[in-house]
């Protein structure tokens, strides 16, 4: 076979405007990971609840509500120029903390108010992301494109985990945020450096009309849109039910689960996070390397097998059983999620892309609804139970959901299967 046969995990990278997108996306996730690590070990410490820790964990979260309009704002104003705004924002939050920090003054009350302002804003970050590399990649490669951005989170939660802990560990939270602020403006001014490919200009009168229409009909319209099509709402019921059921147990809890059932420190919950994204970072790798795919069919079974690993992990006893569990999980999780954004983004149209992403990142509200549930049920029936429920009632729903919708999602020549 000739070389220009073989796939090739780089092909993104020739394009100019994806070697700033992959960097910046990088090191936001980056700073994300570090910050959700410090800050949660921080509650966690300084209250002793489980149940201030899955409220902390939710405030990310309640932005998701109107993640919608964020994708309504790039639609009209133009996905970069919102996404360093978002990314900025980020900066100046952090400012606050590291300030807060540094001069001795920070408190759990001051965390919870700036985690609930970061949650605004934060959760709508993927999705404008992902607008924007369909944007500025071709058709052909947004499998490997969509593939390879999923490196940005996977890669970060292991350095952001791991250098998270050991900052906080051997220098203390002030020091550990200098790098945290410094790491988002780098991010917003790699994002700058995006150019916005002409046909995603709208121009002159075009423009103004775009501007002139009213927020709230654009919103009915991209829900609208995705309501009516099929493999997308099959799509977001499965990115629902994942957030609602197994993304608590793998990335909420995890502080809980490190110190109050394997009874380790900072340390040891790096070691349990970074596991989960190794296994997500090679989940990502490998379907950035195979072409021909039926999407649908891959997204179906990779995540029977994470809930079937959730259903094990909960019942582990030991951190390095705990770890293998993880990473089976995070690359299950990498293949199932990466195949619900090529479904949505091959499905959308240019112009609604910033509108049915701002509509994936509103489900993504079940994880709130899912931590805050499962911190009341682990002080009424422990961690296993609670972990065990959710992992079955979560395979079964999303069973349900692909028989409901099993012509638009089983079946080889269904358009979410197309190769």
């Amino acid at each position: 076979m000739s070389d220009p046969a073989r796939p090739s995990a780089l092909a993104p990278f020739r394009v100019r405007n994806y070697r700033f997108q992959w960097p910046a996306d990088l090191l936001t996730s980056w700073a994300f990971e570090m910050e959700t690590l410090i800050l949660g070990w921080y509650v966690l410490v300084e209250t002793g609840s489980v149940l201030l820790l899955t409220l902390f964990a939710s405030l990310g979260y309640i932005g998701t509500l109107v993640a919608p309009m964020f994708g309504v704002a790039g639609d009209r104003i133009g996905h970069r120029d919102l996404l360093a705004m978002m990314r900025a924002i980020y900066a100046v939050l952090a400012a606050v903390l590291m300030t807060l920090a540094l001069s001795g003054q920070l408190a759990p009350l001051y965390v919870f108010m700036i985690a609930a302002v970061m949650g605004i804003v934060r959760p709508s970050d993927l999705g404008v992301r992902g607008a924007l590399v369909a944007t500025i990649m071709p058709h052909g490669q947004l499998i490997g494109a969509i593939s390879i951005s999923r490196t940005t989170m996977d890669t970060a939660r292991i350095a952001g985990a791991l250098s998270g802990a050991g900052l906080f560990a051997a220098l203390g939270m002030g020091p550990a945020y200098v790098a945290i602020v410094c790491l988002y403006i780098a991010a917003t001014a790699l994002t700058l450096c995006i150019v916005a490919p002409a046909k995603a200009q709208l121009a002159g009168e075009a423009a103004s009309e775009a501007l002139q229409r009213s927020p709230l009909r654009d919103l009915k319209e991209g829900v609208a849109y995705v309501w009516t099509t099929p493999r997308m709402q099959a799509a977001l019921w499965v990115a629902f039910l994942a957030n609602l059921t197994a993304y608590p147990l793998s990335n909420g809890l995890l502080p809980y689960i490190a110190k109050a059932i394997y009874g380790t420190n900072q340390t040891g919950l790096g070691y349990l996070s970074a596991s989960f994204a190794i296994g997500s970072l090679a989940g990502s790798i490998v379907l950035s390397l195979i072409r021909d795919l039926r999407v649908a069919r891959l997204m179906i079974g990779a995540t029977v097998v994470w809930y079937v690993t959730l259903l094990v992990f909960v019942q582990m006893q030991t951190v390095p059983t705990a770890i293998l569990c993880l990473v089976v999980a995070g690359f299950s999780q990498s293949l199932a999620m990466i195949s619900i954004a090529v479904i949505l983004m091959r499905t959308a149209s240019e112009n609604f892309r910033g509108r049915v992403m701002g509509v994936r990142m509103m489900v993504i509200y079940g994880l709130p609804i899912g931590l805050l549930a499962a911190g009341s049920l682990i002080d009424e029936i422990g961690f296993a139970a609670t972990g065990t429920l959710y992992a079955a009632a979560g395979l079964a729903l999303m069973l349900a959901v692909v028989l409901h919708w099993r012509a638009d999602l089983w079946h080889a020549h269904a358009p979410a299967n197309a190769r």
